[in-house]
């Protein structure tokens, strides 16, 4: 993507002190993540990214060529997170007890990573939008995957229902409640959580019919 010639320097200027290499690159997506998920993607511009951390937007521009840039490199540390749950995903041998165990890891994982979670769903939509004009060869997305397992016709339809459901406990108290849990230690709501889970795929060992 061109940078006009009055907005961006040249990438072969670095600002001073800074180096080239993965620290500088992280603390900027660091910083990304944090302004991009209190306001959004869209209000977020990068002099405001370069003012949190205390640089100019040159020492922006030397490590990402643009805004939709940092956005994509966030969405990748998502899918870099998702490869060790999809490698576990086996379609001929799911069942609620062998998805219990993934979204035990799962809770794990997000609860670890929790921001990242929390970011991907403010933005949605800019998300999508990048994933579709710049990533859409990459197929192995942690939702679709999921999705393919739940049409699994041979699962028994009351099992997939309550599959599914068990996702959605994740997703929704973890991720879609933003900080309302943030309050609670991690060992305690990842507890909790695996405690509803085990309530939707194993009634009859909490004694529901």
């Amino acid at each position: 993507m061109q940078i006009a010639s009055n907005d961006a320097p040249s990438a072969t200027i670095a600002e001073p002190g800074l180096d080239s290499q993965g620290g500088t690159r992280e603390r900027i997506l660091d910083i990304a993540l944090d302004l991009f998920t209190e306001q959004g993607y869209e209000k977020t511009s990068l002099r405001e990214i370069a003012e949190r951390l205390g640089f100019s937007k040159a020492a922006i521009y030397y490590h990402f060529a643009s805004k939709e840039d940092i956005l994509l490199a966030l969405h990748l540390r998502l899918h870099q997170f998702g490869a060790d749950a999809l490698g576990t995903i086996d379609e001929a041998n799911m069942s609620p007890t062998v998805w219990a165990a993934l979204i035990g890891q799962l809770i794990g994982q997000i609860l670890e990573h929790r921001a990242l979670f929390v970011f991907h769903e403010r933005n949605r939509a800019a998300v999508e939008r990048l994933h579709r004009e710049r990533h859409e060869t990459e197929h192995d997305d942690l939702e679709a995957r999921f999705r393919e397992v739940l049409t699994n016709q041979e699962i028994a339809l009351r099992d997939r229902v309550r599959m599914a459901c068990a996702f959605g406990a994740i997703v929704g108290g973890l991720v879609l409640v933003g900080n309302v849990f943030s309050d609670v230690p991690s060992s305690t709501l990842g507890a909790l959580l695996r405690e509803a889970v085990d309530d939707l795929l194993n009634p009859r060992a909490s004694g529901r019919p």
